[in-house]
């Protein structure tokens, strides 16, 4: 089996991660009201997906290294799908919450096996198309997952939605035990094998001062992804005033299929300007990502019921962010050598997932449910109860959100502090992969 077989797989499977990944948010609004619940504890059944993805991810990045990558894949994938069929048998807020937990488990093994893989199956100028391939995946899936889980939640109810997203997944782990393992660094423009330098390889990977900056921008960028796709469906409910079957539809079009565009759009540039300035992925990046900020911000200023003024600004806006996926993963692979990108995906989103997309939900709940509790103050409530605060969700859910495009643009100087310091990362890793001696396994700056 080929590269496009395994990219065509790899692609399947991201697309059922990011589905069942998202599956909560397009029915979340439905669990809350069936169980009486607060923005807090919704956003906390966001939050226990990263939990465990986060602290499992490094392990398993270092055993995508060593190991068969497939089969860590495989074995995942069958793992996710089985726990999110069970997920709807849930019968309260913490046999959800942990069953979710599971759930973040067998996901954390699909980023560092894929990206380890496509960094072997596709030469460096041909890496960042080939991601954004893979990372079509995440605007598919949660397209589909809005658009599914918001019509069948609505007919059928939140448990089938979680049931039929299961499914799809089976299939998928018995595709990537047929794919080709790739030797690593097979593509390489210097053939190294599978020579490695000496030393711990976190120390090794800590040493390169980009990776810094993208593990802070994976932070910034996650808590933003996750507060979205947390709150969007339920922002849309609340503030504009739609059914859960309509709110899934625009979701999709803003948060999903939006970011279609974004991604190959930043991919093309980013490969393009890449051959001519070794930081050109991480330019594009940066300006993606300024672009978005003051396009959400005018989208949440919108009033109440213009559902399109709404549904353009911040489609707009997220597609544009989507060229994060693309830039930023590919560059990635040009500062990290072959037999450690996998450790590096998993380090990299290991601190993502715990500084980043483990606080968006939570902490986008915890801030609705005080803008809530302010809101129904003002208007002369006292009563704080569940039910006496439902008519100031919506006001209190549109306050929190402005956090995002806030932290959008703190995302944009980060991206600019990396593309400076990129070029320097990459001329010491590919000095080391021409050279015959091996150096020492850091390099103090």
């Amino acid at each position: 089996m080929g590269a496009r077989y395994a990219l065509t797989v790899l692609f399947a499977i991201n697309l059922m991660n990011f589905f069942d990944r998202q599956i909560l948010g397009a029915v979340g609004e439905q669990i809350r009201r069936e169980w009486g619940l607060g923005d807090t504890a919704l956003g906390a059944l966001g939050t226990a997906f990263t939990l465990l993805y986060a602290l499992v991810g490094v392990p398993l990045g270092r055993l995508a290294d060593h190991g068969s990558r497939k089969h860590v894949l495989a074995a995942g994938v069958l793992l996710w799908s089985l726990l999110t069929a069970a997920s709807g048998f849930a019968r309260n807020f913490w046999e959800l919450f942990a069953v979710r937990l599971g759930v973040g488990v067998g996901e954390a093994s699909c980023a560092p096996t894929s990206i380890s893989l496509i960094g072997d199956l596709y030469r460096a100028e041909q890496r960042a198309r080939a991601t954004a391939v893979f990372m079509l995946g995440l605007p598919l899936g949660i397209g589909l997952s809005f658009l599914v889980g918001g019509y069948v939640g609505q007919h059928w109810g939140w448990r089938v939605a979680l049931f039929i997203a299961a499914g799809p997944g089976l299939l998928c782990a018995l595709a990537a035990l047929l794919m080709r393992e790739p030797e690593r660094g097979a593509v390489e423009s210097a053939a190294i094998g599978s020579r490695r330098r000496s030393g711990s390889p976190y120390k090794l990977l800590l040493s390169i001062p980009t990776l810094w900056w993208i593990i802070v921008s994976g932070a910034l960028h996650n808590f933003n992804m996750y507060a979205l796709s947390a709150f969007l469906a339920p922002f849309l409910i609340r503030y504009h005033g739609v059914t859960l079957a309509k709110a899934g539809v625009v979701a999709m079009w803003v948060f999903g299929l939006s970011g279609i565009v974004g991604l190959f759009a930043g991919g093309v540039a980013a490969d393009a300007l890449h051959r001519t300035r070794p930081n050109g992925r991480l330019i594009v990046a940066t300006i993606a990502i300024a672009v978005s900020a003051p396009l959400m911000f005018l989208s949440l200023s919108q009033p109440a019921g213009d559902i399109v003024a709404f549904a353009v600004l911040m489609g707009a806006a997220a597609g544009v962010m989507y060229a994060y996926y693309s830039t930023v993963y590919s560059t990635i692979q040009d500062i990290v050598e072959p037999s450690l990108r996998g450790t590096a995906m998993a380090l990299y989103f290991g601190a993502m997932y715990l500084a980043g997309a483990s606080l968006g939900p939570v902490g986008t709940g915890l801030i609705s449910d005080y803008f809530t509790s302010h809101a129904a103050t003002a208007a002369g409530v006292t009563d704080h109860t569940i039910q006496a605060l439902e008519p100031f969700r919506g006001a209190g859910l549109r306050a929190a959100m402005f956090v995002v495009p806030l932290l959008v643009s703190l995302l944009a100087l980060v991206l600019f502090a990396a593309s400076r310091a990129v070029r320097k990362d990459i001329e010491a890793l590919h000095a080391w992969m021409t050279s015959e001696l091996e150096p020492l396994p850091v390099i103090n700056r």
